[in-house]
């Protein structure tokens, strides 16, 4: 892990009761004068510290095993740290043990998966057979391309009145090239609609995730992921384990979230985590990012979806309200 003190530029002082004190590097981006008194201090615990500066009352602090805040992530940008370099330190962090628990011992978090199975009676899903043209339709109907991704179909029913294997949809999941699991998209009017076969931790189309891609955005959904060929998280919450998957892709990450009352708090774990969060100035009946590109088109709402970007609180509880306000809730 990182060193803090040694990333301080200037001079420093040990005083009594464990602080180090410097002249603040915060006062200038907080809108003060500069601090010329040595007014900035941290207090160092093992490797955890807090930091305090008199001057702007500028603070933040850090714990080891847990997510490299907001706020340490802009006194590190301020020291003249890369984000690349965050990034890492913010992994190296997360795998020491289970930031939700801290009173809890290290515990290592597994990022390998059990092979799974798919069903014995799935085809891929193909264009020259007239049992899978409603399966395409479904897909082109969400502006999806029926091959730009492996999808599986169970077309032939079983003889039982009741079996619903012949309206599904199966998309498998891959991790290292293997597949770990899947989830069953039904095409009929019951419930449920989803039914996943899904691994603690597992973030879905993390394979797909280019090394020269310098962001990964992160749905909730499949579709929605598959949209702009970013991952799911397959619910409303963002798991330690998944937190720790996506750190290791090194770059920077973007959640957004569905426009519902659930998706919206997702933004508060995303922020926690050091990531940024997109909520684009869509139209009120636009409720995720597969919405979003039936009405709008791929390249208008991935750059939507960049340009809206950010971290900051004030602005993201702006745009929360206004989509509550929009959706009534």
């Amino acid at each position: 892990m990182f060193d803090i003190l040694s990333i301080i530029p200037g001079k420093k002082r040990r005083t009594h009761g464990g602080w180090v004190s410097f002249n603040g590097i915060c006062c200038h981006h907080q809108g003060h004068r500069p601090d010329a008194r040595m007014r900035g201090g941290i207090h160092i615990d093992g490797n955890n510290w807090s930091y305090h500066c008199f001057n702007c009352n500028f603070k933040c602090g850090f714990t080891l095993g847990k997510s490299i805040g907001y706020k340490v992530r802009q006194l590190l940008s301020w020291c003249g740290i890369d984000e690349k370099d965050i990034l890492r330190w913010n992994l190296e962090s997360l795998q020491q043990k289970d930031f939700l628990d801290f009173t809890k011992p290290a515990v290592r978090v597994n990022v390998n998966f059990e092979i799974k199975q798919l069903p014995d009676d799935c085809e891929d899903l193909n264009l020259d057979d007239a049992r899978h043209f409603r399966y395409i339709e479904y897909l082109e109907r969400r502006g999806i391309h029926y091959n730009s991704y492996p999808f599986k179909v169970t077309p032939i029913g079983t003889g039982n009145p009741v079996s619903r294997r012949e309206h599904r949809i199966i998309i498998p999941y891959y991790f290292k090239g293997d597949i770990v699991g899947y989830t069953s998209r039904f095409l009929d009017d019951k419930l449920p609609k989803y039914i996943n076969v899904q691994q603690q931790g597992y973030v879905f189309n993390i394979d797909a995730q280019r090394e020269d891609w310098s962001v990964c955005l992160v749905t909730e959904g499949i579709f929605d992921a598959l949209s702009v060929d970013g991952v799911a998280l397959m619910h409303d919450d963002i798991s330690p384990e998944q937190a720790i998957l996506l750190s290791t892709l090194n770059r920077q990450i973007i959640v957004v979230p569905d426009r519902d009352a659930t998706g919206l708090k997702l933004c508060d774990k995303a922020l926690e985590l050091g990531y940024q969060v997109s909520l684009p100035d869509w139209e009120a009946g636009i409720k995720d990012v597969n919405d979003a590109i039936k009405k709008y088109g791929r390249l208008p709402t991935l750059l939507s979806i960049l340009q809206s970007a950010t971290n900051s609180k004030i602005k993201l509880e702006i745009q929360r309200k206004k989509i509550g306000k929009q959706k009534g809730f």
